[in-house]
């Protein structure tokens, strides 16, 4: 369709709701995704320093229960040594590690809840505006300059990846680590979280259902091999996180056999894997600011390209909503510019004492699992028996010149949906009320808010297939013939014949290097 995530939807214009419930999802979506790369350059500059702050309990911020890493087997006869001298291992466990400390109350100044928003945070600050604005100089042109910056931003990270699993792999432990990273626990399949979590991980990962893919391709030649290109994505992005995690855990069993406890005792999930877990086993590391300064650069780096195509996607649904007699000088600028400061705005309320409540309030309602998977559903239904999914795989053969595996359309046709909506389903019955640290629960007025946001987005389809079938006229077959009626654009007169025999194309290989018949159109 050549057009961003609400002009898409040109090929059933009764659903464009899906689009604009794309554009709802990835402006929350970058707008709380660069809280990371904020802390991320936080930890990269305090990486700089002879001695990695998070690494000793002698700094201002920290309280009386600090306590440095001890090792569990030297709990002998009940008691262990520690710089406050001889405590029992259960008075111990009480205490509280030094990155811990730095996280909660040096990075976040965390506050006792939503209601206490307290000050910002300007250290934060100028990292926040130093990121906005890497990513506006970055997207500001457009993809052919983003493009060539993503060379380095997207290869860059596996020359860092190499290394610090080369160095992980020397360290003691790393062995136990990798293999409890091999070894699953089965019987997790049966909880319906972990089905909940793998969706939302993968949703995320893939970038499905934000719309920002659907931007990128529209940039793609008409005759670009989007099937071939559907399949190196997968590929790529989930061997790359399963080479990641090799990195992880063999830093996680280091960590362990460090601490002499269980691997499950080290190993976090979400921000405490980035920000709490993988900085203190580097603390522990021989030439510590080394490792530490890497990791975080190539999570700035992973993150960067994120938020690039995050904030690409939003910019071209946008604009593909201005009519082509309304362009002017600079547009583009102006409204990334635009964009940008607003997110930015938004922004300030996470640099808070309370930002850290904030933060989890967007990262739980407004792009989660939940929104994400409802609006893959509907993307699925409209394509498969609005649209016909014979219709779109004749159309990928018009593209591509070969007819993609079969396969394809009974993923769209059941399976997707199925799966998409087994999972919510899960994931709405076995609803909680949100927490932080499994300690503070949001107020009814805070999970008021977080489902503001997840209907913001999810009533975007309802809502406006309501609103256009009701303005449309005629009987009610009339409207829905209408209003599922395609508009093409002008480049579909050029590459789309009337009646093209794409049936004929069954071979899953290219045929030719002349694979798309360009039809002239008579204007």
């Amino acid at each position: 369709m050549k057009a961003g995530s609400i002009a898409v939807w040109n090929i059933a214009p009764l659903f464009q709701g899906i689009g604009f419930a794309s554009v709802v999802i990835v402006f929350f979506c970058n707008t709380y995704y660069i809280l990371i790369l904020t802390w991320g350059v936080y930890y990269l500059v305090k990486s700089f320093s002879a001695v990695l702050p998070w690494s000793h309990c002698n700094n201002t911020w920290n309280s009386p229960d600090c306590v440095d890493i001890f090792r569990q087997e030297d709990c002998t006869n009940g008691t262990a040594n520690s710089t406050f001298g001889n405590l029992t291992c259960n008075e111990l466990a009480d205490k509280v590690s030094p990155i811990t400390e730095f996280w909660e109350k040096k990075v976040l100044r965390l506050s006792s809840g939503l209601d206490d928003i307290g000050s910002i945070n300007w250290e934060l600050l100028l990292c926040l505006i130093g990121c906005w604005l890497l990513v506006y100089f970055c997207v500001w042109k457009g993809v052919k300059s983003t493009g060539k910056i993503v060379y380095f931003t997207a290869t860059f990270p596996y020359v860092v990846l190499l290394i610090l699993l080369v160095r992980g792999a020397m360290l003691p432990g790393a062995t136990e680590g990798i293999i409890y990273y091999l070894k699953p626990d089965w019987s997790k399949l049966g909880t319906a979280q972990v089905w909940i979590d793998a969706g939302t991980q993968i949703f995320f990962s893939y970038a499905i259902g934000l719309g920002a893919l659907t931007a990128l391709g529209s940039y793609n030649r008409f005759n670009n091999d989007c099937y071939k290109d559907a399949f190196i994505l997968a590929v790529i992005n989930s061997g790359t996180s399963f080479f990641a995690g090799f990195v992880v855990f063999s830093i996680l069993g280091f960590m362990a056999n460090e601490q002499g406890v269980d691997i499950s005792k080290v190993a976090e999930s979400g921000p405490g894997l980035a920000f709490i877990a993988y900085p203190r086993a580097v603390s522990l590391m021989p030439v510590a600011p080394l490792w530490s300064a890497l990791f975080f650069f190539m999570l700035l780096l992973l993150g960067l390209d994120s938020q690039f195509v995050g904030v690409e996607g939003l910019i071209t649904a946008i604009l593909d909503l201005l009519p082509a007699r309304y362009y002017f000088r600079f547009q583009r600028e102006i409204a990334v510019a635009i964009c940008c400061a607003i997110m930015f705005l938004i922004d300030l309320s996470m640099l808070t004492e309370g930002g850290m409540y904030v933060f989890q309030l967007f990262d739980y309602y407004s792009a989660s699992g939940m929104t994400l998977l409802w609006q893959t559903f509907w993307q699925c239904v409209v394509v498969a028996w609005v649209y016909g999914a014979d219709r779109f795989m004749d159309d990928i053969a018009r593209m591509i010149g070969y007819r993609p595996f079969p396969w394809m359309k009974w993923c769209w046709s059941f399976v997707t949906p199925f799966v998409c909506m087994a999972i919510f389903l899960f994931n709405l019955i076995n609803y909680k009320p949100l927490t932080y640290n499994n300690s503070y629960t949001y107020p009814w007025w805070g999970e008021a808010i977080g489902w503001g946001f997840a209907l913001s987005s999810m009533l975007c389809v309802p809502v406006t297939f309501l609103y256009k079938i009701t303005c449309a006229k005629g009987s009610l077959r009339e409207r829905w013939q209408h209003l599922t009626k395609p508009i093409w654009g002008a480049h579909h007169l050029e590459y789309m014949a009337p009646d093209p025999d794409v049936k004929s194309l069954t071979t899953l290989t290219p045929v030719s290097d002349n694979r798309v018949i360009i039809f002239e159109s008579v204007m």
